[in-house]
């Protein structure tokens, strides 16, 4: 008897997410490496009994837009040799990361060898020294050429987009990617037919580095359940970027001469609590590599909640809940500090015995849409 059990019809909500804010023109993807990968797995379960099934993927990759040059101390005699004061010293540790400089220091204080990359020689450097500093209030070019300047000469390309800690350079997008997927029963009869497949390539719109789509039915048998989880994340980052030979597309136009900076995460997620019978259905992508700043970085999920084929009274018995989130920073020009912001969620939770749940997410983010 089911008399006891609320009963539900729910149409699911389709949520469609489409960012794009004036001249805060959103995600820019990174560019494939030269050595690609591409990633098929097939499962296809049949059983009466105990089942556990579990995937779990992750992928971060980073990109510079513009090779970085910038300026370099050469070897010096000790005649010509500079002596840093204690308050420079500790200028240069705590604007290190920032500017993206590099530098080292021997003993009573003596700069060995100073590199400035290309984009900070004209920044304000060491904001935080005294004004009665000789270097207060000079740009990093203005410091070099303070210093003896036949002991400086350019460098080469340094960083072609290589992971590593602190804040992204000029020109520099980063993306990270997660997914899990995982099944878990203590009898019954589950049927399971589950495909996964990643390329690691470029990708053009409507395209998807990484793909995964599930079917599963469940019955119940003495009071066996099912429980699972099913999680997409897609996060996005990028420092400003020059547009020159950025867009492929010719019709395509940039609302400004930069790429601004912005770092935007998406999640999806789906659990089965208790699940003891019904029809399963979901299907989900992410695109995070694209050959040219005109492509948008994209995250969809769908899943369907059905009764089984046979089921005497037509309900699926269970619950299900779905959760799906973003938090959005985008900036303007070559500032560091956004001027947008955006976070949202939505979730759903049902209980009982449901006759049909669906629900549909959609997440773009770039110059064209």
């Amino acid at each position: 008897m089911r008399g006891n059990f609320c009963k539900f019809t729910i149409i699911g909500i389709v949520l469609l997410f489409i960012l794009i804010s004036g001249a805060a023109v959103a995600d820019r993807l990174p560019h494939q490496v030269p050595e690609n990968q591409k990633i098929s797995i097939s499962t296809i379960i049949d059983v009466v009994g105990y089942v556990s099934d579990s995937s779990y993927f992750s992928w971060t990759i980073d990109y510079s837009e513009t090779p970085v040059t910038g300026i370099q101390l050469n070897s010096v005699s000790a005649s010509d040799a500079y002596i840093l004061t204690d308050a420079q010293v500790n200028a240069l540790a705590a604007e290190k990361s920032s500017a993206g400089i590099t530098y080292s220091v021997g003993l009573s204080n003596t700069l060995n060898s100073l590199t400035v990359p290309d984009y900070s020689l004209d920044n304000l450097a060491l904001p935080d020294i005294a004004m009665s500093d000789p270097w207060w209030g000079k740009t990093w070019r203005g410091i070099i050429n303070s210093l003896d300047s036949t002991a400086y000469s350019k460098t080469d390309d340094t960083l072609t987009g290589s992971i590593h800690n602190g804040k992204l350079l000029p020109g520099e997008s980063i993306a990270v990617v997660t997914y899990s997927d995982s099944i878990r029963t203590n009898g019954g009869h589950l049927m399971l037919n589950k495909d996964i497949n990643f390329d690691s390539q470029n990708k053009g719109n409507g395209l998807n580095n990484l793909e995964a789509e599930k079917v599963l039915t469940y019955e119940s048998i003495d009071g066996s359940i099912l429980v699972g989880s099913e999680e997409w994340s897609l996060d996005v980052a990028g420092n400003y970027a020059d547009t020159a030979d950025s867009i492929r597309c010719v019709f395509t136009s940039a609302p400004d001469n930069v790429f601004p900076a912005f770092c935007n995460t998406v999640k999806a997620k789906s659990e089965l609590v208790n699940f003891k019978s019904g029809q399963v259905s979901t299907k989900g992508g992410i695109r995070a590599v694209a050959a040219s700043g005109d492509v948008p970085a994209g995250l969809f999920y769908q899943i369907a909640v059905t009764p089984n084929a046979d089921s005497p009274d037509g309900y699926a018995e269970g619950t299900v809940r779905t959760s799906f989130a973003g938090s959005i920073m985008e900036a303007r020009g070559k500032n560091d500090v956004p001027s947008a912001t955006n976070q949202w969620s939505d979730k759903t939770s049902v209980s009982g015995s449901i006759r049909s749940f669906q629900k549909s997410f959609e997440y773009e983010s770039g110059i064209s849409l």
